[in-house]
């Protein structure tokens, strides 16, 4: 076969152009460290290192959502943390109230003590977030939650509860309405309420419990009196009729009373203790949801009132009676609320958890994806090497070969 010198010389050119190219691409990878420069190199390793990176962006956002989360719960926590220690400073103050030997004057001083601490816990429901937001005013993030009242205290948010998405599948509250944590709270005994009637005021001593339910499936949710008659015969004698005051019927009448025996009836069931008055009057209403704030300024109420005689003493042990009950519900509800808040954070550290194996995983992927074998990079890096400084030794001797270095 006949090669002309000119086929020589390009072919040599082409094939050391070509062992440079190859040795440029290898010194590349060896300085990146990258197995893939362009997506020529391994389209199919490329679309799936993109996929990859995608996936570990939004895993990196669920962990600047966590953290985000995180802090908001931490600042709920810490205002309900405050706030269950001041309930518990109220209720032991509600106790301390009910002692005998107070006198007026010595109610008054625990009363306007509690006016501080109403204060006070109306500060705490009008946390605010640090974001130029308050805690607890729902979707209304810039609106004041609450503005007192002479009742207790307005709320001036929504019902709204504001969520984060911290993971793939998972959205997580990161605030509570101020009407779930400090209006939501049940009175009584979280079925129905006892009370002694205002209109007109009862003159006896009687003093009626909190009460329970003895069977719920006979319970109808309606409003009832208890009405005590006392005889003018000697000695008195004592009855009380029942009505149920929604409907205006007649339950029962006639009842002989004893204090501290059951009064039963429609599947509830509560005491009287002391000594009615003829024509004094208890109620029974179903629960309702009442605020805190509106629990403290009644109890602060009842201490302003004198409790002189049998029949203020009487008053005062039912509103303290009503107080504590509507008490240990709110200190209930904050204490359910933060227990879910803790359930939360304890989320979100399972969740960051596993958010970094997951990134660990993505970085692994990576690496198998795109990171360069420098044993097998460096082998072949002087492989080529040596190929290409062959070539040009051998592309040297073959350009210069000429039959003009032999005619003389």
């Amino acid at each position: 076969m006949r090669v002309s010198t000119n086929g020589i010389f390009e072919a040599g050119i082409n094939q050391i152009g070509s062992l440079q190219s190859g040795l440029a691409k290898t010194q590349l990878q060896l300085s990146t460290g990258k197995r893939n420069l362009t997506a020529a190199d391994d389209p199919i390793a490329a679309s799936r290192a993109l996929e990859v990176v995608q996936s570990q962006s939004i895993n990196d956002q669920f962990s600047v959502n966590r953290q985000n989360a995180n802090s908001s719960l931490s600042q709920v926590e810490s205002a309900l943390s405050s706030a269950t220690n001041l309930m518990h400073d109220v209720k032991q103050i509600a106790i301390n109230a009910g002692h005998g030997g107070l006198s007026d004057a010595d109610r008054a001083s625990l009363a306007t003590d509690l006016k501080g601490r109403l204060d006070d816990l109306l500060a705490i429901a009008n946390t605010a977030d640090g974001a130029g937001g308050y805690l607890f005013s729902g979707f209304r993030s810039s609106t004041l939650p609450f503005i007192k009242t002479a009742t207790g205290a307005q709320y001036q948010g929504d019902q709204g509860q504001r969520f984060l998405q911290v993971g793939s599948s998972r959205n997580i509250p990161i605030s509570d309405s101020g009407h779930s944590i400090f209006e939501g709270n049940i009175t009584g005994n979280g079925t129905f309420v006892t009370a002694p009637g205002t209109a007109p005021p009862n003159t006896g001593s009687g003093i009626v419990s909190i009460g329970s339910v003895t069977n719920a499936s006979q319970l109808t949710g309606q409003n009832y009196s208890v009405t005590f008659n006392v005889s003018a015969t000697t000695p008195p004698v004592t009855t009380f009729d029942i009505l149920n005051t929604t409907t205006n019927t007649p339950v029962s009448a006639g009842n002989p009373f004893t204090a501290g025996q059951p009064i039963a009836f429609d599947g509830l069931q509560f005491d009287v203790t002391g000594a009615p008055a003829n024509g004094d009057v208890f109620t029974v209403q179903p629960s309702q949801n009442q605020s805190i704030f509106t629990t403290l300024t009644s109890l602060i109420t009842a201490l302003g009132q004198p409790a002189s005689g049998s029949t203020g003493q009487a008053n005062l042990t039912n509103a303290l009676n009503t107080a504590n009950a509507n008490l240990n519900n709110a200190l209930d509800n904050l204490l359910s609320v933060r227990s879910t808040i803790g359930s939360h954070l304890r989320e979100l550290d399972y969740l960051d958890s596993s958010g970094d194996d997951i990134n660990i995983q993505y970085k692994q992927t990576l690496s198998d994806l795109q990171d360069l074998d420098y044993t097998k990079a460096i082998s072949s890096f002087t492989q080529q090497q040596t190929t290409l400084e062959a070539a040009q030794r051998s592309y040297t001797k073959i350009a210069g070969l000429s039959l003009f270095n032999y005619i003389s």
